[in-house]
């Protein structure tokens, strides 16, 4: 039965270039998991100078927005509020709409990687060490906050990112230390490291993985595995790839979007294999 012009509520994920997303196939399967016939979920490719256009433009149907880059901090003067979650890194990624006009901002990457380490047995560490200073990074950041107990070093290929991380560190509370990329190798001995750079960027670490390698979570998923992924895994350590964090972060959005809990994780997660699988 098509779903009555009262119950249809619309959401869809923005950023440039947006082609390449999973989010749709994410939420479309938990709508229909959940029974939410009226619900559709696109993409649209929109960069900042077209967003606040955009916003205008959204009627009472819309229930809420994923946003990726550019637009994670340009979004926030546009908004009625944010969560802590996402004040503490600046960093939006779920906008949820409600009835009376307003718009509230979060951040589901943190606790989705939270969720996704937790899930593969990784509740706390002692020592942790990023690759990369990009934006991923200052929420990986924030996630360690909440499981790792003493210090992050962070592998940086530039002094002024590395000035931005110890801001970061000083706002999230973390104990941490910048080294240069030509360190790099040293981060894999770590108990967990956080791979937050583009795609090639740290194939040349694969060769120096040590043989008994602790945990690592490697945020890309395609191409998926990386060459320090398949490394890593072919010599026993545990991995936590993107989808993971793609998944949890996504459930987090559908809750909120929907106000229905929990979200489908196993269903979502398959949906999302089948649609990499298909690439």
């Amino acid at each position: 039965m098509p779903a009555r012009a009262a119950d249809r509520r619309r959401a869809a994920v923005l950023g440039s270039p947006i082609a390449h997303s999973l989010s749709p196939v994410l939420h479309r399967t938990a709508y229909a998991e959940l029974g939410l016939e009226g619900w559709t979920y696109d993409r649209f490719d929109v960069d900042e100078k077209a967003l606040p256009g955009f916003l205008e433009t959204l009627g009472d149907e819309w229930a809420g927005l994923s946003l990726t880059m550019p637009l994670k901090r340009a979004v926030i003067p546009l908004l009625d509020g944010v969560s802590d979650t996402a004040a503490s890194v600046d960093a939006v990624n779920t906008v949820v709409l409600t009835g009376d006009g307003r718009r509230t901002g979060d951040n589901t990457d943190i606790p989705g990687m939270v969720a996704a380490l937790r899930e593969h047995g990784i509740d706390q560490v002692d020592t942790a060490a990023i690759l990369g200073a990009g934006a991923t990074a200052s929420s990986a950041l924030a996630a360690l906050a909440r499981i790792c107990t003493g210090e992050v070093t962070v592998y940086v290929r530039s002094e002024v990112r590395g000035a931005e991380m110890r801001r970061w560190a000083e706002r999230l509370g973390v104990a941490v230390r910048v080294a240069g990329w030509d360190d790099a190798e040293r981060a894999l001995h770590a108990p967990l490291v956080v791979a937050t750079t583009p795609a090639g960027v740290t194939d040349g670490l694969a060769r120096a993985v040590p043989e008994r390698p602790a945990a690592l979570f490697d945020v890309l998923y395609d191409p998926w595995p990386t060459v320090l992924a398949a490394r890593w895994s072919a010599y026993g350590g545990a991995v936590v790839g993107g989808l993971d964090l793609l998944v949890h972060q996504a459930v987090l959005q559908v809750e909120q979007m929907t106000g229905r809990s929990p979200a489908p994780l196993d269903a979502m997660r398959r949906a999302g294999e089948r649609a990499l699988a298909a690439r």
